[in-house]
């Protein structure tokens, strides 16, 4: 048992060294990571099982590092104007039954009112998704050992399925206010509702339409935060120049 623990030792120190000659990938790291968090966690009884349990313990810092650096980053861009609206990918489009009607209603002379509230969506979201950073914050000191295990061995997106699975019902209960009064002071509510009275007058089938306007927003707004997690994700697991802070350069590889 000793030998096996003070094998699994050397094995992180030489996967610590080879940060200052190589530049391999996360993947590679995370391979080896994991079966060292396999081997490690639960012997705790000898000095080499505690230099073991450093190892660990150095692998988790690394990677709640790497994911604090990730969501920073993700919140950030999207926090920034135009961060959800600039984007094809994360942009919150309108509701799909009004989308049907948007040539009807441009044909018709609504299309500025089109474009402000599809625009005012998105500002909304731009704004409460800063309400993310705290959770994320929070979901990552909360990480247990096995949590990193998980994230080590799992798939390319294992880190961001571990924030939705931990975060999304906290983030829906806080992004929702806040795109609430956002709304309500731009007056995106009174557009909806004024746009869906032009499309009701031209489709009548619309009325039958309730929806509920702000868990929408909020719900694509969640979808593009976890998108653009995904991609930091990527980034920290295949870009050397995405590892930004000493530990992530120490375990990562620089």
């Amino acid at each position: 048992m000793q030998i096996h623990s003070l094998t699994s030792a050397i094995t992180l120190c030489s996967l610590l060294a080879f940060s200052t000659t190589s530049q391999a990938g996360l993947g590679d790291l995370l391979n080896q990571g994991a079966e060292l968090l396999k081997e490690t966690t639960g012997e705790t009884t000898s000095s080499t099982d505690a230099a073991s349990n450093l190892s660990t313990d150095t692998l988790a810092s690394g990677l709640k590092d790497a994911l604090q650096v990730g969501t920073q980053r993700a919140v950030e861009t999207l926090a920034s104007t135009d961060g959800y609206y600039g984007s094809k990918d994360v942009k919150i489009p309108l509701p799909s039954y009004l989308e049907t009607t948007r040539s009807m209603l441009v044909g018709a002379g609504f299309g500025t009112q089109v474009e402000a509230f599809e625009l005012s969506m998105n500002r909304a979201a731009e704004d409460a998704v800063t309400e993310a950073a705290p959770i994320f914050v929070d979901a990552v000191e909360a990480m247990t050992i096995e949590d990193a295990r998980k994230i080590y061995s799992g798939g390319d997106n294992a880190a961001t399925d571990y924030f939705r699975d931990h975060t999304y019902t906290e983030l829906k209960e806080r992004f929702r206010p806040r795109i609430e009064t956002a709304m309500a002071s731009s007056g995106v509510t009174a557009a909806y509702q004024g746009l869906m009275d032009m499309a009701e007058s031209q489709v009548s089938l619309l009325s039958n339409f309730n929806l509920d306007l702000p868990d929408y927003v909020t719900e694509q707004a969640l979808d593009g935060l976890f998108l653009r997690l995904a991609e930091e994700e990527a980034l920290i697991r295949t870009e050397p120049v995405a590892r930004t802070t000493d530990l992530l350069k120490e375990v990562f590889g620089n």
